[in-house]
């Protein structure tokens, strides 16, 4: 099954058929909210808003374990995840939709693994997965070739640099992620992307970029966080549709 988490703008799929909505409990804690289930173009999806209903949790307190083993019970097998970002590079101004292919992590302090040596959760030992391609490349492929048939244009390819949040950062911050290779920042990228290899989940991530980074474009001086709702808003009605055309050919 296809999981999908929402990000914010988008903490609904309208296009969503609604079957049934259920709380999952987990050895990690409550989820952001109930999974939802239903079907899309006669497809059954299951959706997420990843900062709970009414947007209510910020990245750095999201318990993303919980929302990862959650889909993960009711077997979901891949997640198409959607997280909005700054734009670093040129090319990912305010507006354009990118499907990274790699990130970095720059969080702190959050529960990043199910492999902690606790024994009530079945994980009691170490195990190191591989991570060398974080976003998996089939499922990239699946999002470039929906996008592809409702008329969008993913960007294809970045580096997701994910922060701690929930504060924006600062110019020096961006220019030192830029000097990283970075060409996108977001606060949710992680460990949502690890959490979901270490249970085997195929992932990817489509990013619609709500605005400049600070330091750069019109965010020279400030990012003008109140002025980015209108333009979200038409972006994620785009990403709506790519999603559409994504679960119609899953399992296709």
């Amino acid at each position: 099954m296809l999981g999908i988490i929402g990000g914010t703008g988008l903490a609904a799929l309208t296009d969503l058929q609604i079957g049934r909505r259920q709380i999952v409990r987990t050895p990690y804690g409550e989820a952001s909210g109930p999974l939802t289930f239903g079907e899309i173009a006669g497809k059954p999806v299951v959706f997420l808003p990843r900062h709970g209903n009414g947007h209510t949790i910020a990245p750095h307190m999201i318990n993303y374990r919980a929302n990862i083993w959650a889909l993960h019970a009711q077997g979901v097998k891949d997640i198409v995840a959607i997280a909005t970002v700054g734009g670093i590079a040129d090319t990912l101004g305010p507006g354009t939709i990118a499907l990274p292919s790699q990130l970095i992590d720059y969080t702190h302090s959050r529960k990043s693994t199910f492999f902690d040596g606790m024994s009530e959760n079945g994980f009691n030992q170490v195990k190191h997965i591989d991570f060398t391609l974080p976003y998996d490349e089939k499922l990239r492929a699946l999002c470039l070739k929906a996008a592809g048939l409702v008329g969008e244009q993913l960007v294809d390819g970045g580096v997701y640099a994910t922060s701690q949040g929930p504060r924006l950062e600062t110019a020096a911050e961006i220019n030192r992620f830029d000097r990283d290779g970075a060409t996108m920042v977001g606060m949710t990228g992680m460990p949502e992307a690890a959490l979901a290899r270490e249970l085997e989940i195929r992932y990817a991530a489509i990013c619609p970029v709500a605005n400049h980074a600070a330091g750069r474009g019109d965010s020279l001086h400030a990012i003008k966080y109140e002025e980015m709702s209108d333009l979200l808003h038409l972006t994620m009605g785009r990403v709506r549709g790519i999603i559409q055309k994504l679960v119609a050919l899953y399992g296709d």
